[in-house]
């Protein structure tokens, strides 16, 4: 456990770290997510997170490995292609990870996932988390279009309004 970062977690309040992540904006990225959902066949979930819960700091957990635990909970690993990908962002650490489920996780390298999230972590630096989100989104999106295509019905598996914890 890191001392540091335990204090951050424990000493930012949840409505600071989500502070610029308002409702409004959240129904935005719901409406952001259901038009990505129109044009492939996977499925997208946004989740937004302030402080860890403490027993997750206690056993130091990652970024990576809370958005692990996120995809599990959330159910993204749960579709009928295998097609889940959920954007996580953790706003205390600062840190944005991306995880795919096995069908699009097959098709589209690691690398290429970790460019989406360092670019949006670059816009968070810089003040700017709506327009990397949604740049983020669009990214994703185009890679969902390209190996999951459009057919006539595609169903909506999972929520499309971010989870916010």
């Amino acid at each position: 456990m890191k001392l540091v970062r335990l204090l951050k977690h424990l000493l930012t309040p949840p409505w600071l770290a989500l502070r610029r992540f308002p409702p409004s904006l959240r129904k935005e990225i719901e409406q952001a997510v259901a038009a990505s959902e129109r044009r492939h066949r996977g499925e997208l979930r946004v989740a937004i997170e302030g402080p860890l819960p403490i027993a997750d700091l206690w056993r130091d957990v990652s970024p990576r490995e809370r958005a692990a635990e996120l995809f599990a909970a959330l159910r993204v690993w749960d579709t009928e292609k295998n097609s889940g990908v959920l954007i996580y962002l953790q706003l205390v650490d600062r840190a944005v990870e991306i995880l795919a489920d096995r069908g699009i996780a097959a098709n589209v390298p690691q690398a290429r996932w970790e460019a989406i999230c360092r670019d949006l972590e670059a816009a968070m630096r810089e003040g700017r988390c709506r327009e990397g989100l949604f740049a983020a989104i669009e990214e994703v999106t185009r890679l969902l279009e390209t190996h999951f295509p459009a057919r006539t019905f595609n169903a909506n598996e999972l929520p499309d309004a971010p989870w916010v914890g």
